[in-house]
């Protein structure tokens, strides 16, 4: 997801979108350690993107 289309974005649908990311990146980490994934890149990307939705979701806040 890239920084655009998150700052289109509610802070509602940023708060759900990034439960779900949270969840996805869980979920994805537990099936790393148990077998290793084809493409590793995955965790790097949604734990980015995951920060990103957080930042701007405390940017939203501060003002």
């Amino acid at each position: 997801m890239k920084q655009s289309e998150i700052k289109e974005l509610s802070v509602e649908d940023l708060q759900e979108k990034l439960v779900q990311l949270k969840k996805n990146y869980t979920d994805l980490k537990m099936a790393h350690a148990i077998s290793p994934l084809e493409t590793p890149m995955q965790l790097r990307s949604l734990r980015r993107t995951v920060a990103r939705l957080a930042t701007e979701l405390t940017n939203r806040e501060v003002q």
